[in-house]
């Protein structure tokens, strides 16, 4: 497949590119970050320019996006809400109707913080009550697309990985810290279902695989809180989870409000033939990349 991805330089953008560049004529999309030396062909464009999405459609001629970009610094987006607005709602609106003009199949990655997290185990019927500019403005984004464009595909996603920075995921939090001793806060009473990155490409190709469109949540069956989430970490990789300091999010000095369960069902996706690993799983790829140098890999195409 002729794939344009856009946000190649971002945590998901750049893995799903490294994991697929040999399979497929893969073009990544950056535009304030740059890589160096990467293994797939790259483009810089600010889709917020006027005519920039149809100047690369007709220069790449892909087949399918899959659009990973986004404003995803939940409090840089309560900062400034106009440049989030246009990041993560305009913008996907814009590519859907150029990929359903030009027949082109979309993927659009969502979050599951569209919803407010009173009750957790939400399907994609449950309405969404999103908490802050970020999750607002993202929620927007999947309406404009799937308005747009009701072919598209729209992923509701969480997910952690190893990113140009080391800084990106809260798995790399986790274990920056613990790899240097550092005590850290763990949220008690934030839960979520999060999947390794590697896992989520596979998702998005299986998607991709048996014709999916619409909605669907793309997390991991099994949830558990942040700080859970940390210890098994630590225990992976044989650090000190008594570094981690159990806590409310309260006490995290966070300055846009966070929804404390957003456990999501997986019912529909599983139904449709997509396999979503548990935690243990994830972890385990996790590790195993870390052993196998490719966080040094991923870090070295940062310009």
């Amino acid at each position: 497949m002729r794939i344009l991805v856009t946000g190649a330089s971002g945590l998901l953008g750049l893995n799903l590119c490294l994991t697929s560049a040999a399979q497929h004529e893969l073009t990544g999309l950056v535009n304030q970050r740059a890589l160096t030396d990467a293994p797939f062909d790259t483009l810089q464009t600010d889709l917020l320019e006027s005519g920039a999405a149809e100047k690369l459609f007709d220069r790449v001629q892909p087949e399918v996006l899959i659009h990973c970009a986004a404003m995803a610094d939940v409090d840089s987006c309560e900062r400034n809400p106009q440049t989030a607005q246009a990041i993560n709602a305009q913008v996907p609106a814009q590519l859907a109707e150029l990929c359903a003009r030009r027949e082109v199949r979309m993927v659009h990655i969502s979050t599951d913080a569209v919803f407010d997290g009173q009750r957790g185990s939400y399907t994609e019927e449950d309405s969404p009550n999103p908490l802050s500019v970020y999750a607002r403005t993202k929620l927007e984004g999947e309406q404009g697309v799937l308005n747009a464009n009701p072919r598209a595909l729209v992923l509701r996603v969480n997910f952690y990985g190893y990113s140009l920075s080391g800084r990106r995921s809260l798995a790399e939090f986790f274990l920056n810290n613990l790899s240097a001793g550092q005590p850290i806060n763990g949220f008690t009473d934030v839960h979520f279902c999060p999947l390794y990155v590697a896992d989520l490409v596979d998702v998005i190709f299986s998607c991709l695989d048996h014709q999916l469109s619409g909605l669907y949540h793309a997390v991991s069956p099994e949830c558990l809180s942040k700080y859970d989430f940390g210890r098994r970490i630590a225990d992976k990789f044989g650090l000190d989870g008594n570094l981690i300091r159990p806590v409310s999010v309260n006490d995290g000095n966070l300055l846009a409000k966070r929804s404390p369960n957003l456990t999501l069902r997986v019912d529909k996706l599983q139904g449709a033939g997509v396999d979503l690993p548990g935690q243990a799983e994830g972890l385990e790829r996790f590790h195993r990349h870390f052993r196998h140098g490719y966080l040094e890999l991923v870090k070295s195409y940062a310009s």
